[in-house]
């Protein structure tokens, strides 16, 4: 099934924001370490598929996650060049800092939310035909 690419911008849109907000003292100290990667991951998922429209979820999820972990394991890469992209503001907010393993537990719920998000919405079609 081919996704709708305003639909998916649109959540992008939505997750961006509620990444953004997620960074602020609304957030539970709680899960304030955790949900931001969250949504870094559930904004990939739909970043995936807004590119690829016709890809099939579970490689949309896997692809989607994989980034992420990529990116969680470039923070182990310390050079001046990039920690100079780091400090400042949207450079620190794509790239992060330093390696835990609690944000790729993150990012595997994230890109497992977007997955069961997009499969719970086909099968809803499919059972509406």
């Amino acid at each position: 099934m081919r996704r709708n690419r305003k639909i998916y911008l649109g959540l992008i849109i939505i997750t961006i924001i509620l990444g953004l907000l997620s960074r602020t003292s609304l957030t539970p100290e709680l899960i304030y370490p955790y949900i931001g990667d969250f949504f870094y991951s559930l904004m990939f998922f739909f970043i995936v598929g807004f590119l690829f429209p016709n890809m099939k979820t579970l490689k949309t999820a896997l692809i989607s996650i994989s980034i992420c972990y990529l990116i969680e394991l470039l923070q182990l890469y310390q050079a001046d060049w990039i920690n100079t992209i780091r400090s400042y503001k949207l450079g620190g907010l794509i790239l992060g800092f330093g390696f835990l393993w609690s944000d790729i537990i993150s990012y595997t719920l994230g890109g497992l939310l977007g997955f069961m998000l997009e499969k719970t919405y086909h099968s809803r079609i499919e059972l509406s035909k």
